[in-house]
């Protein structure tokens, strides 16, 4: 081998431990942008190709340049995301939404499943709601503590930009906004967050008497016909009845989680982090009285959604 050669080597080995060293962050970043670890992965190893194949003899801080490279890399691809799901919009009603479907089965979904418990179920959801500028700069500010002036030229736009950017994803994020808007505040939210707190328990742990205990005598579920078999029923009265249909959806407790729902406390359920469906509550006093279950992809789309803290 020529001292050439040998050189060429050494510095290939050098970026390539730098950049191992970087993985864990790179692969955190692209999930939280992206909440596919398929698809995260995509992503950093297309952070390695530019890496292998770029002069880095110029380039300073390397971890800066491959967090830049990543996040433009992750920026394409949720816009690509988008404009599949504008196109969706002007399919034929009797084609299957390509949100509804899972386009990107993941080799290893058990820790996909423990990557989206780790970000949290909810904010992946809410994420997945803004667009692909927002979430980029809030993400990479809000999670990494990457200065605007950074995110700007990822996002093509100014510091100041990029800030409102960031700003107004975080507004949506939080629902401070939307819980104002329809005066969800103090013991009202308190209250509501602890009956449907309770409710999720019972239904993950089958805990029927719980269950009932939680509901009115009089409550009614309904779920909307994408969520049933044609000519099943898409309604349940009463206590008893209601908490039967609560425990036989209770597999999926572990990937449901309390959110804002349209200003209210609800749940989403989302398997690996992606929205399946929502259950809406109408709470009196200390019991609930209705459950509405939504399951069609465009009332889903329609959805206000908000994190709220884990318990």
């Amino acid at each position: 081998m020529s001292e050439r050669e040998d050189e060429r080597s050494s510095e290939h080995d050098w970026l390539a431990a730098r950049f191992e060293a970087s993985r864990p962050t790179l692969r955190a970043l692209a999930f939280r942008m992206l909440g596919s670890g398929s698809e995260a992965d995509d992503a950093v190893q297309e952070g390695w190709l530019r890496l292998s194949r770029a002069d880095t003899s110029g380039v300073e801080n390397l971890e800066g340049w491959l967090t830049t490279v990543v996040a433009r890399v992750c920026l394409d691809v949720l816009r690509a995301r988008a404009a599949r799901r504008e196109e969706s919009l002007d399919a034929p009603a009797s084609r299957t939404p390509p949100d509804a479907r899972d386009p990107d089965p993941d080799p290893d979904p058990e820790h996909e499943a423990q990557l989206a418990d780790a970000v949290g179920l909810a904010l992946l959801v809410v994420l997945d709601r803004l667009a692909p500028a927002e979430r980029v700069a809030f993400v990479l500010h809000d999670a990494f503590a990457l200065p605007f002036e950074e995110i700007a030229p990822i996002v093509g736009r100014t510091p100041a930009a990029a800030r409102q950017l960031a700003s107004r994803a975080r507004r949506r994020v939080r629902g401070t906004p939307l819980r104002r808007a329809v005066g969800l505040r103090g013991a009202e939210f308190a209250r509501q967050r602890a009956v449907v707190d309770a409710y999720l328990a019972a239904s993950r742990a089958g805990d029927f008497a719980a269950l009932v205990a939680l509901l009115d005598p009089d409550v009614v579920l309904h779920v909307d016909a994408a969520g049933v078999p044609h000519g099943a029923p898409t309604e349940a009265r009463g206590a008893a009845a209601v908490a039967g249909r609560a425990l036989a959806f209770g597999k999926r407790g572990r990937f449901s989680r309390a959110a804002l729902v349209n200003g209210a406390v609800g749940i989403v359920v989302a398997p690996r982090g992606r929205l399946l469906g929502v259950l809406g509550f109408t709470v009196t006093g200390e019991r609930i009285v209705a459950i509405d279950v939504i399951l069609d992809p465009g009332r889903l789309a329609g959805l206000d959604l908000a994190v709220l803290d884990e318990r």
